[in-house]
C-alpha cells in the first residue's frame, strides 16, 4: 500500500496522519506528548507500523515544536514549521478558505490565505489564556468532563460576562460569577465568548478576518468555542473532520509532493527506531553568558541530535 506519514509533536499532543496518492486521509492517531516527545513518537509509530503491516511510507513529513529532532531520528524528507502545515491542510479541505483558525493545547495562531498562499499570521504561545491546557484546568475545577463542556455551553440562555484577557483574572471572575449564584452553563459560556474576545483582540488584531474560515487544533472539539466565533464573526465556522491531525495531515501532503530524487529526500527509518532504546544526556554550553542547557539524543551509543541552546551552533554541529 502507497501512503505518506506525517508527524506534528507539539509540547501537549503528539500527532500522526497517513494519506493515500489522492490525499485522501487513510489514518490518524492523537496522543498526549506528556512531556516524552521521543517515547510518544516510538509509540505512535509502533501503531502506524501495525496499521500498515509494517510497510513504509514513500516519504515522511514532521512539523511541531519537536519536529528538527523527531524529524532527523525518523528520517523525514520534510521537515516544515506549523503555520505551513496547517494551511496546506485547511487548504485541502477547503479549498478556498481564507482564515485558519488554530487553538492547541498550549498556543494558538491565526492564518491569513488570499488565493490559496498565506499572507500574513500571528501565534500567542506567551498567555495560556483561550488554549486547550487553560479549559481542560477550568473544566476540572468546575468539576466538569472536557468532553461535556461545549455542550454546557451551548445550552445557557444568558452568559455571564467574564474577564478573559488573563488566566488569572478569567478564573477569579468565575470564582466571583459562581459565588453571586450564576449557572455552570451560564458561566461556561461566557468564559468561551470571553475567550473568543481574547484571541481576536490579541491573537487576530489588525487581521482581516474573512470567510470561509476554518477552525482547526483540539479546542476545535469545543462547540461552546464554535459558538462563541460564530456569534462575535457573525458568520459560519468550520470544523473540519480531522480538526484535532491538521497539522499532520499538511505535512504528509508536503511529503507526498516531495517528488521521488529530489534534493532532500531522505529514506524513512522512523520503525527501526521503535524498539531502540535511545539515551539522552545533558551538559551546559559556557559558549557564552547563556549558559545553555544542550541536549544530546544518543542511539547506539552516537551521538543523534543535540537541541537546546539559543545560537544553533550545536545543533548544526549534531548534522555535520
Amino acid at each position: 500500500m502507497e501512503f505518506y506519514l506525517g508527524i506534528d509533536v507539539g509540547s501537549v499532543s503528539t500527532n500522526f496522519a497517513a494519506i493515500d496518492k489522492e490525499g485522501k486521509v487513510l489514518y490518524s492517531l492523537y496522543l498526549r506528548t506528556q512531556g516524552r516527545p521521543i517515547q510518544v513518537v516510538q509509540e505512535g509509530l509502533k501503531a502506524v507500523s501495525l496499521e500498515f503491516s509494517g510497510v513504509r511510507p514513500k516519504n515522511a513529513g514532521v512539523t511541531g515544536s519537536g519536529r528538527d529532532l523527531i524529524g532527523r531520528l525518523v528520517g523525514a524528507s520534510v521537515i516544515k514549521n506549523e503555520i505551513t502545515s496547517h494551511a496546506v491542510a485547511a487548504i485541502q479541505i477547503v479549498p478556498n478558505v481564507r482564515t485558519v483558525i488554530e487553538i492547541g493545547g498550549q498556543d494558538s495562531k491565526i492564518i491569513i490565505l488570499r488565493d490559496g498562499i498565506v499572507v500574513d499570521f500571528a501565534m500567542n504561545s506567551i498567555c495560556a489564556a483561550g488554549t486547550g491546557s487553560f479549559l481542560d484546568q477550568q473544566a476540572s475545577r468546575l468539576g466538569i468532563p472536557i468532553e461535556e463542556f461545549g455542550g454546557m455551553a451551548l445550552q445557557s440562555s444568558s452568559p455571564t460576562r467574564i474577564a478573559g484577557r488573563c488566566t488569572v483574572f478569567a478564573e477569579s471572575d468565575m470564582i466571583h460569577k459562581q459565588q453571586l449564584g450564576a449557572t455552570s452553563e451560564d458561566i461556561i459560556a461566557g468564559l468561551c465568548e470571553a475567550l473568543v474576545r481574547n484571541y481576536l483582540g490579541n491573537v487576530a488584531k489588525g487581521k482581516e478576518i474573512l470567510p470561509p474560515i476554518v477552525f482547526q487544533g483540539g479546542v476545535a472539539a469545543n462547540a461552546g468555542m464554535k459558538a462563541a466565533f460564530e456569534k462575535e464573526l457573525k458568520t459560519d465556522v468550520i470544523i473540519p473532520k480531522y480538526y484535532n491531525v491538521m497539522g499532520a495531515i499538511g505535512v504528509a501532503i508536503l511529503a507526498k509532493e516531495k517528488r521521488k530524487g529530489e534534493e532532500g529526500e531522505k529514506e524513512f527509518r522512523g520503525f527501526d527506531i521503535t524498539d531502540v532504546k535511545l539515551k539522552t544526556k545533558g551538559f551546559e554550553c559556557n559558549g557564552c553568558p547563556n549558559m545553555c542547557e544542550i541536549m544530546e539524543i544518543l542511539l547506539d551509543g552516537k551521538i543523534e541530535a543535540r537541541f537546546g541552546g539559543r545560537c544553533g551552533k550545536w545543533e548544526a554541529l549534531s548534522k555535520s
